[in-house]
């Protein structure tokens, strides 16, 4: 009895301690056990999943024909996939699916059938395939662009010498008038080839250190007349700012091409908001950013608040010759150009758009050197306190992307507090009002339902007014207050951020409630 006590406990530990999901369940699907790493992958309590049926892990698809292979397997004894991994489909308590991979085994316990599923979540696999992929994509098709360009550049080079040749040579007025157009027409050609060679990042750069902000400032200038009246542009500068090593033309005509593009998603009248900031890329982020070297960069941020961008849109954005644009003219090398121009500089560059709702660039150039004061805040943000400060107190994470969710909860359980989830504003306000006692709100800006971030916030501060909210957004927090309809103004956390970064805005919450 005692050695059944002791194999039970151990049984629980072994369980309880795999990192990946172990959901063990009898010969008709019927869950009997889920150990805490399957509870947090599928979003359910673990006591929820006992004496339910494992299709409620499954799409609907898979679940209406699982209970099949379930039965031609104990009928027949045929082996399709005992004992040998696949890669299947599940779908969280939230209803989103996601691809992992499944390893089933087999056993008689006390004369009953049972089976034991591992399962390993590919979510992170798959993003940084997807991320390893497009950057392939993009360096390839800058590779072949740049053979191509150099070659049509020794052709227009004959033809525009042979051109100007036979301007010298002939005083016809008739053919000097042919002959100028066709040297127009070979000009334009040899512009499109040095735009290609920029994408392929061949082309030469006149660098020097530049303060990021004074280049936006000069560029400002000269767009203020040429978007129009109807474009609001407003700036966003930190304090103080590392130097960047780039060329200043390149980079004028990349935020022009940024701000333009950004005009006619907003069909001419809209907001543009340019915002600049030192920023740490870490291992965190690297998991989108597959070929980004960690270290220090200069973030320079073109955010509007116009039609946004289709998923296909965005895949393709940075690809020569693709555009959305060709009804008015564009020729699709406008992006290419950013893209390559940035990539030669050292740096990257990052998209972040939903239809209706906006899009945001963001380039990000590395940090010559930290100056004094940026020194200064990486030292103080250095000393926020790492460890657990959060003990009794509970913060409601509000987010409906599962991924992102998923990070933000373990964040903030390294901290100490409690956490409770809710996938939209809607949902979140619901559980508030039905009694749920938490001390923080961190939420998303823009998420599916009635209530986005700002709106929660807004009818917080009237129905609960003791809540403290802090809110998070990958857009440009006055770009994305624009577009809603009430005027409160929040403090909103950026995305990407670093820990500390959560940690100083959540004690300072803490910090305001105590002088309360």
């Amino acid at each position: 009895m005692e050695n059944a006590v002791t194999d039970k406990a151990l049984l629980h530990a072994v369980l309880d301690a795999a990192g990946d999901a172990i959901i063990l369940s009898d010969r008709d699907g019927v869950i009997t056990r889920a150990n805490s790493a399957a509870s947090t992958m599928f979003g359910y309590a673990a006591e929820d999943m006992i004496g339910e049926s494992l299709n409620m892990l499954m799409p609907e698809a898979l679940a209406i024909r699982h209970d099949g292979f379930m039965q031609h397997h104990i009928d027949t004894g045929e082996k399709r996939i005992i004992g040998i991994g696949r890669e299947v489909e599940g779908q969280r308590s939230d209803g989103t699916i996601f691809p992992l991979h499944l390893s089933i085994g087999r056993a008689e316990v006390d004369g009953s059938l049972m089976f034991v599923g591992i399962l390993h979540d590919l979510t992170k696999r798959a993003r940084t395939e997807a991320a390893l992929a497009r950057s392939q994509r993009l360096d390839a098709i800058g590779q072949m662009t740049g053979g191509i360009a150099h070659d049509f550049n020794n052709l227009l080079t004959v033809i525009i010498g042979n051109l100007e040749l036979l301007e010298t040579r002939t005083s016809d007025d008739a053919q000097t008038t042919l002959i100028r157009d066709a040297l127009e027409a070979a000009e334009l050609g040899a512009d499109l080839t040095s735009r290609l060679m920029i994408f392929a990042r061949r082309n030469s750069l006149k660098s020097v250190k530049s303060d990021l902000r004074k280049l936006c400032d000069a560029t400002l200038n000269i767009l203020e007349r040429t978007l129009g009246e109807q474009i609001t542009i407003e700036t966003d500068y930190a304090p103080d700012t590392s130097l960047v090593l780039v060329d200043p033309g390149q980079l004028q005509s990349a935020l022009m091409n940024l701000a333009l593009n950004a005009r006619h998603a907003m069909n001419g009248k809209g907001k543009l908001l340019i915002s600049v900031a030192d920023v740490t890329i870490d291992d965190s982020y690297m998991a989108q950013e597959v070929d980004v070297e960690p270290g220090q960069y200069v973030r320079l941020s073109v955010s509007d608040n116009g039609a946004g961008m289709t998923p296909e849109a965005q895949k393709h954005a940075f690809e020569p010759f693709f555009t959305t644009k060709s009804e008015s003219g564009g020729n699709g090398l406008g992006l290419s150009m950013v893209y390559g121009f940035v990539r030669q500089t050292g740096g990257h560059v990052t998209l972040y758009s939903e239809e209706g709702l906006g899009t945001s660039f963001g380039l990000y150039f590395p940090a010559l050197s930290e100056s004094a004061a940026t020194k200064e805040r990486s030292l103080a943000a250095g000393h926020v306190a790492q460890t657990p400060f959060g003990h009794g107190r509970t913060v409601l994470v509000v987010e409906d992307n599962p991924n992102v969710r998923k990070l933000s909860v373990a964040r903030i359980r390294d901290l100490g507090f409690q956490v409770v989830e809710a996938v939209s504003g809607d949902d979140a306000y619901a559980m508030l009002t039905s009694g749920l006692d938490v001390d923080i709100v961190f939420s998303d800006l823009i998420m599916p339902g009635n209530l986005s971030g700002y709106d929660l916030a807004a009818k917080l501060a009237t129905d609960l007014p003791q809540l403290k909210v802090l809110l998070t957004s990958g857009y440009a927090s006055d770009t994305v207050a624009a577009r809603l309809p009430n005027g409160d103004t929040h403090d909103v956390l950026h995305k990407p951020y670093r820990q500390s970064d959560l940690v100083a805005r959540l004690q300072a919450l803490l910090a305001d409630d105590s002088d309360g």
